[in-house]
C-alpha cells in the first residue's frame, strides 16, 4: 500500500505559517493548546499540525525560535525516543520537548523568553463548531497563567489560524486523498455486511475492520437503522446498556463515516436500503440528491460559504423536506458549518421538550478557495423518514473534486 507521509519541507511551511498569524496578529508569541489524545469526533488539534506528533500537547512559538512542546505525561517522550530508534523523520527536536502541560509550564517558557509584557496569540480561547461551542481551554489552567502574567496580553487567533491552513497543501491533499479512499472501502464493506438478520454492531464492524486494515487507527461512525427514523448520532448500544437493533428486510441504515489519517479528516454519508424501503426514503434520497449536486455548482473559487449552504437547502425547500444535521461544513480544519435543526419542532413530541432552538448557520462570509475540503453531507426528512447521502468534496481551481462519489446516492444490499 502506497501510504503518503509529511517531508520537512511541509513543516517548514507550517510553522512559517504560524510566524505569519504571528506578525498579522501583532503578537510576541503564539499559544496552541491540543485537546486530550483519544478525543472522539473533530478533534481539536492544532498542536498536532505543529508537531506531526502524539495529540494533547501545548504548543508554543516565541518571536522566531523553533517551538516548544509541552506534553502531559513522559508516554508521548517514550514514544519520541522509540521514534528516533527507527530512524523516523521527527518535526520537534528532543531538546524542546517537556513534561509541562499546565500553566506553570506555559509561564515559564513565556518568561525564559522575556515575555511578561506585550501580547500572546492564543489557539484554544476561540469557539470551535461543531462540537465546543465554547472555548476549549481549560478553566484552571487559563486562571493560573493569567495571575501569573498580569501584563500580558492574551488574544484568541482562531479566525486567523483558521484562514491560514484551511487551503490544503499538495502533500495534504494527498493525506486527505488516502483517508478518503479508506472511507469508501468501508463503506463497500459496510454493504456487504448489510442483510436482513445481521446487527447494527456487524455493519459498524465491517466498517471499521475495513479501516484498521488499511492503517487507520482512529475511525468513527454515527449509525442508525429501521423502516424510518428521524435520529442522528452514535448508536445507541455505544452509550446505553442494551442490544445492537437487528436489521430486517425494508431498513434503511443511515451512517456517518470519519475517517481519519494523518489527522486530516474525511467524512462519508453511507444510506444502504435493504429490500424494498419505504416511498419517502427513495423520496428523500432524491431531494439529498439534488442538494448535493446543487452544492456542487456552487462550490467554486468567487462564491461563498453561504452561498453553498443557501444552493444546498433549496432543494428542501422545494420538497417541504428540514435537515437533521449540517448540509455541509468545513473539514481541516473545522469551522463554518451549515444550520441544522430547524424542523424538529414540527414533530408531535416536540411540544413536551423545554427550549428548543436550531444551530444557525456559521461562517457565512468564507469565500470559496482552492485547496478547500468540506463533508457534503445532504440529509432531508420526508414525513418521519430520514435520508442521508454524501462525501468529503475539495475545491478545485475551476471545478470542485469529488472524492466520494460512491456514497453520494442510495446504496443497494446485495442478496
Amino acid at each position: 500500500m502506497n501510504v503518503p507521509t509529511y517531508s520537512l519541507a511541509e513543516r517548514d511551511r507550517r510553522w512559517a505559517l504560524a510566524r505569519e498569524i504571528m506578525e498579522a496578529e501583532g503578537v510576541q508569541a503564539l499559544i496552541a493548546y491540543g485537546e486530550h489524545e483519544c478525543a472522539d469526533l473533530a478533534p481539536f488539534a492544532p498542536d498536532v499540525y505543529f508537531t506531526n506528533d502524539r495529540p494533547g500537547a501545548i504548543v508554543i512559538f516565541c518571536r522566531d525560535a523553533d517551538p516548544i512542546e509541552l506534553t502531559w505525561s513522559t508516554l508521548p517522550v517514550a514514544d519520541h525516543i522509540q521514534a528516533l530508534r527507527r530512524g523516523e523523520e521527527l518535526w520537534i527536536r528532543p531538546e524542546r520537548i517537556r513534561v509541562a502541560k499546565h500553566a506553570a509550564g506555559v509561564v515559564e517558557v513565556l518568561r525564559e523568553h522575556r515575555l511578561e509584557s506585550g501580547k500572546v496569540g492564543v489557539l484554544g480561547l476561540d469557539p470551535y463548531p461543531p462540537f465546543h461551542i465554547n472555548p476549549i481551554m481549560p478553566h484552571g489552567l487559563w486562571n493560573q497563567v493569567l495571575a501569573e502574567l498580569p501584563g500580558v496580553e492574551f488574544q484568541p487567533v482562531g479566525l486567523s489560524y483558521l484562514f491560514a491552513t484551511i487551503c490544503q497543501s499538495e502533500e495534504e491533499l494527498a493525506v486527505v486523498r488516502h483517508s478518503a479512499a479508506t472511507g469508501d472501502a468501508m463503506a463497500e464493506a459496510m454493504v456487504e455486511a448489510a442483510r436482513p438478520g445481521a446487527s447494527e454492531a456487524d455493519v459498524y464492524a465491517a466498517g471499521m475492520t475495513a479501516a484498521f486494515r488499511r492503517g487507520l487507527a482512529a475511525p468513527d461512525m454515527l449509525i442508525s437503522s429501521g423502516p424510518g427514523f428521524v435520529s442522528w448520532g452514535p448508536p445507541a448500544w455505544s452509550y446505553r446498556p442494551q442490544a445492537p437493533r437487528v436489521i430486517e428486510d425494508g431498513d434503511v441504515i443511515m451512517a456517518e463515516v470519519f475517517c481519519r489519517f494523518g489527522m486530516k479528516e474525511t467524512q462519508h454519508q453511507v444510506a444502504i436500503a435493504v429490500g424494498e424501503v419505504h416511498p419517502d426514503i427513495e423520496v428523500g434520497a432524491k431531494v439529498a440528491r439534488a442538494a448535493y449536486e446543487a452544492g456542487l455548482a456552487a462550490a467554486r473559487p468567487g462564491n461563498t460559504f453561504g452561498d453553498l449552504v443557501e444552493a444546498m437547502r433549496a432543494p428542501l425547500e422545494e420538497a417541504g423536506a428540514w435537515n437533521v444535521h449540517p448540509l455541509v461544513h468545513t473539514l481541516n480544519p473545522m469551522g463554518p458549518v451549515c444550520g441544522f435543526g430547524a424542523g424538529l419542532r414540527r414533530l408531535p413530541e416536540a411540544a413536551r421538550y423545554g427550549r428548543l432552538f436550531e444551530v444557525p448557520t456559521m461562517g457565512g462570509e468564507l469565500p470559496l478557495a482552492p485547496g478547500m475540503t468540506f463533508a457534503f453531507e445532504p440529509n432531508a426528512v420526508i414525513g418521519d423518514r430520514l435520508t442521508n447521502l454524501g462525501g468529503t468534496v475539495v475545491i478545485g481551481e475551476d471545478d470542485p473534486i469529488e472524492l466520494n462519489p460512491l456514497t453520494a446516492q442510495l446504496l443497494r444490499s446485495r442478496p
